[in-house]
């Protein structure tokens, strides 16, 4: 974890020299931010509203809060609502040959992004990336999108949006509170009221102060009942593999390149392995197989399913990733994402 992440999510001590350091440049971000919201509320800058309905999954903050689980569970859905869906996506830190750009079978993360080959592989709908949504939004209304999702869209106030999902970590919230670079909030928390549906993901006290909000707020839960190979593809009951590996007295590895790796770790020790070795990256982190050497091969190294879409290239037996769903069964979570579901679909005139 970088030290900027440290104070901004740990309150670390290098805060006291950093934060007032960086308060001038987080109240410029502030009133840039401001200024350019406003403007696009008065009209002065345009939106651009597309012949289909745009849901929006994004959040306040940077890292990973839970969007692309999020994304995965409207997709699969919406599609058996008969809605043929797209995703659109800035496809953070690709290098495609150009934009907008659509995934294929044969793109790489490096082209397309690790998120959004990610969302390609799982549900194999139109999945187009490129800083300039509107374009790719044209792009999959060209091919027959009904509906369009914007993964991480949430700023991007060009493209006029139908129905607003803010999603939430659970577990960090908003770190201090503050805005880049101070702190970790692209927008301040009274953003969320505006939307049309807050997630949490995992559970939180702060849920509970928002409980006389008129905004729908459900909780959403990660699980997962599988391990994938990253080489083969093959895969195995969760239990399975933890009998296994209890069976041989076998600990295992764990990398992880996303907002919280600690998280993910967490996640797997809940489960049941030993974790005798693990090792957080950036998020987004470009791996190469020097990155991993550390690690025996005799040990099965467990990943997350973004980390997996860049080790395929490179991946030894050994690799193995946890696939995981979201699940809205907390309280009246599992009701009422039925109706946000519904009220989506109804969109689109099914």
């Amino acid at each position: 974890m970088r030290l900027i992440e440290k104070v901004w999510f740990h309150s670390h001590s290098a805060k006291w020299i950093l934060v007032p350091l960086l308060l001038p440049f987080m109240m410029l971000f502030f009133m840039l931010s401001f200024l350019r919201r406003v403007a696009y509320q008065l009209g002065l800058l345009k939106q651009i509203k597309l012949s289909v309905p745009i849901v929006i999954v994004g959040n306040i903050g940077i890292g990973g809060n839970g969007k692309t689980p999020l994304t995965l569970y409207l997709v699969e859905k919406l599609s058996k609502q008969g809605i043929k869906v797209g995703v659109v996506s800035r496809g953070y830190g690709s290098k495609a040959p150009h934009y907008p750009y659509q995934v294929c079978a044969k793109s790489s993360a490096e082209q397309a992004g690790d998120e959004p080959l990610l969302i390609f592989q799982r549900t194999g709908i139109n999945v187009v990336i490129g800083a300039d949504r509107i374009a790719g939004c044209q792009l999959l209304i060209e091919q027959g999108c009904e509906l369009i999702i914007a993964d991480d869209g949430l700023q991007h106030y060009r493209l006029a949006r139908d129905f607003e999902f803010v999603v939430v970590d659970g577990k960090r919230l908003f770190g201090n509170g503050l805005l880049l670079p101070a702190g970790p909030l692209r927008e301040s928390k009274s953003r969320i009221k505006s939307a049309d549906c807050l997630v949490v993901n995992g559970e939180s006290l702060w849920q509970e102060k928002m409980a006389s909000s008129t905004l729908p707020i459900l909780t959403m839960q990660l699980s997962a009942n599988k391990v994938v190979n990253v080489k083969t593809g093959v895969s195995i009951e969760l239990k399975t593999f933890l009998t296994q590996n209890i069976a041989k007295s076998q600990a295992v590895n764990a990398i992880a390149g996303i907002g919280d790796p600690e998280r993910f770790f967490k996640t797997l020790k809940q489960y049941g392995f030993v974790v005798a070795s693990a090792q957080g990256f950036i998020d987004h982190q470009p791996y190469a197989i020097d990155d991993l050497q550390q690690f025996p091969r005799d040990m099965p190294l467990l990943m997350t399913e973004k980390d997996a879409v860049k080790c395929a290239d490179f991946a030894q037996e050994n690799y193995w990733y946890l696939p995981v769903d979201a699940v809205f069964s907390k309280n009246t979570s599992a009701d009422a994402i039925t109706q946000v579901i519904d009220e989506i679909a109804a969109l689109t005139g099914k």
